[in-house]
C-alpha cells in the first residue's frame, strides 16, 4: 500500500485526474482519495517510484505520507 500526499488536490476534478493517471500505469489499482486531508491510498503492483511520476505527469506533485 503507497499513501500519498497530494497537496493541490481539491476537488473531484483533481480526484478523476489522479485516478485515470494511476489507471495509465495500472488499471488494477485500487485507489482511496481523502480529499479533506489531500491524500490517496493506493493498492498497486507498480512501485512508488512509477506512481508518483505518473501523478506528476498527470499534473499534480505528489510525496509520500
Amino acid at each position: 500500500m503507497t499513501k500519498l500526499s497530494i497537496p493541490e488536490m481539491s476537488c473531484g476534478h483533481c480526484k478523476s485526474s489522479i485516478e485515470k493517471a494511476v489507471a495509465g500505469v495500472d488499471a488494477a489499482a485500487k485507489i482511496d482519495v481523502d480529499l479533506e486531508n489531500r491524500t490517496v491510498s493506493i493498492k498497486s503492483s507498480v512501485d512508488e517510484a512509477t506512481l508518483i511520476s505518473a501523478i506528476k505527469e498527470g499534473g499534480y506533485e505528489s510525496s509520500p505520507v
